[in-house]
């Protein structure tokens, strides 16, 4: 016999509409800001033969496609389920975060290919530009940062934003550190090391991204809860003997699911105990979709037979 506990009142599916609608006004304005920011510091960055300024130009052009990306995602995990994505297209948060981790590998493999080769062979710069366009920078990416910050704990997604434009800051202060230090030193070389600096900084946010959206494509556990204290829990309950075949995943970004055989001799408790149990997951561990089976014994269970 299988129960099917799922708890999402109308005031939780209100909370998850009103915080999309306000990560598409995050969206919009970190796209447009950055968008035209872009163009600015790739033509100050050639106009004063600064590697750093191109660098951080590339990487601020690589962060627009990932939040246009991730807008698109978010907007895809909104849609209703229907017969054949039964789930929605709440799977493709996901996908944007494997896909963004990517797009920043390459921007990253590009940037350094052109770094190694202007260490190689220096070039003049200009360090009073390069001061000044990436103060700009500091400002825009602080911004759109903190427009993505009340989200970054609940979603890799935002995460990644806040993570993105966070990074663009540290990099951008950067650039006007080595920027001051070519006015007063007047070595070239400088310029390049910063871009070095800069792509190790963007790279160890990307492993970072990276690894976590692999885990989840590849539907484990979530980092913050604890699979044994789960399956205690569920075994704890009365009339319960043992518990199998538990199965905790991510649906998207956001939501995690569970489903579970549960052996209780007695037979079936009702539906208030399902309804009882699929709370206490919600709140407890943030499994917000939880489905439950219920067996008589261990014969009753056609996946272990």
């Amino acid at each position: 016999m299988a129960g099917h506990a799922h708890s999402h009142g109308h005031n939780h599916a209100h909370g998850h509409s009103h915080r999309h609608a306000n990560h598409n006004r995050a969206f919009a304005v970190g796209i447009v800001l950055n968008s035209a920011f872009v163009v600015v510091e790739a033509a100050f960055g050639v106009l004063s033969g600064s590697m750093a300024l191109i660098a951080d130009a590339g990487h601020n052009l690589s962060d627009v496609l990932s939040l246009l990306l991730a807008w698109g995602a978010s907007w895809l995990a909104q849609q209703p389920p229907g017969p054949r994505y039964t789930y929605g297209y709440k799977s493709s948060t996901i996908l944007a975060s494997l896909a963004n981790a990517g797009l920043l590998l390459v921007a990253l493999g590009a940037i350094l290919f052109e770094t190694i080769n202007r260490l190689q062979y220096p070039a003049p710069v200009e360090g009073m530009t390069m001061i000044w366009v990436a103060g700009i920078g500091i400002l825009i990416n602080t911004a759109t940062a903190l427009m993505f910050m009340r989200g970054r704990k609940s979603d890799l997604n935002i995460r990644g934003a806040f993570l993105h434009m966070t990074a663009d800051a540290l990099v951008s202060v950067g650039v006007v550190v080595a920027g001051v230090a070519i006015l007063y030193t007047g070595a070239v070389w400088i310029d390049a090391v910063t871009t070095l600096i800069i792509v190790a900084i963007i790279g160890v946010g990307t492993w970072g991204l990276l690894r976590d959206s692999m885990k989840m494509a590849l539907h484990a556990v979530p980092e913050n809860i604890d699979e044994g204290e789960v399956r205690a829990y569920l075994a704890s309950l009365p009339g319960v003997d043992t518990v199998h075949d538990l199965h905790i995943w991510p649906m998207s970004t956001t939501e995690t699911a569970l489903t579970a055989h549960m052996v209780m001799p007695a037979g079936h408790p009702g539906d208030a105990f399902l309804r009882e149990i699929a709370h206490t997951l919600e709140q407890r561990f943030s499994i917000e979709h939880t489905t439950l089976q219920v067996e008589g014994g261990a014969e009753d269970c056609a996946v272990c037979s």
